[in-house]
């Protein structure tokens, strides 16, 4: 059965926030609010809780990870930035969006896209999520808490427990988010490729 924590949306508790850190660095697989909807996390040195997002979702070994982070310093530790690439990035964090960027080798094999060894990163404007990685002191390996079958993202956990409590370790209940994921954009080439248009406001970043 999982620990379910209810946390203020804007003022998060610090104990509950130590928590899941705590249980993040021992191999749990949590699910936590952000700015677009609830998402799945884990600690991105441990292959065992990543497997288990895997597991949780159905992804098969192609399916393209992201790395929630505090700020820009985090994302240029885990991926190739150039200036081009910086400017977009300094424009979507924080906010709904998710930039595919080319992994380092400072990332464990198993999280890159196993093909095109990219990985997607991403900055929330959510106080809670912001909270919990500071506790944390290190990225999140995430994915969009959403069911195999369902047509969209789980927006309020609560609604879920009987399905949640046998697979995740902990959820931090923030009250409902959105329906709507991140904008997904690849800047991988020549030019950023819009891969999902979501949340994200394409203008804010001059794509539209």
């Amino acid at each position: 059965m999982a620990d379910w924590y209810e946390l203020h949306p804007v003022n998060p508790q610090t104990r509950w926030l130590s928590r899941a850190a705590d249980c993040v660095r021992g191999g749990g697989v949590i699910v936590y609010p952000t700015d677009s909807c609830y998402a799945l996390g884990c600690r991105v040195s441990d292959k065992a809780a990543a497997e288990r997002l895997r597991h949780i979702r159905r992804f098969d070994r192609n399916h393209l990870f992201t790395l929630v982070c505090r700020d820009l310093s985090e994302i240029a530790s885990y991926a190739r930035v150039d200036n081009r690439q910086y400017r977009l990035l300094k424009a979507a964090t924080p906010g709904p969006y998710t930039l595919v960027l080319e992994a380092t080798r400072d990332l464990p094999r198993y999280i890159p896209h196993e093909k095109r060894k990219t990985i997607g990163l991403r900055v929330p404007d959510h106080r809670v999520t912001q909270a919990l990685l500071q506790a944390l002191g290190e990225p999140l390996v995430s994915c969009t808490l959403q069911w195999p079958e369902a047509d969209q993202p789980v927006g309020d956990p609560s609604e879920w427990r009987v399905q949640l409590d046998p697979v995740v370790d902990m959820v931090l209940d923030a009250g409902a988010c959105g329906l709507t994921p991140t904008t997904v954009i690849d800047l991988t080439g020549a030019t950023p490729e819009v891969m999902r248009r979501g949340l994200g406001d394409l203008d804010r970043l001059g794509l539209e």
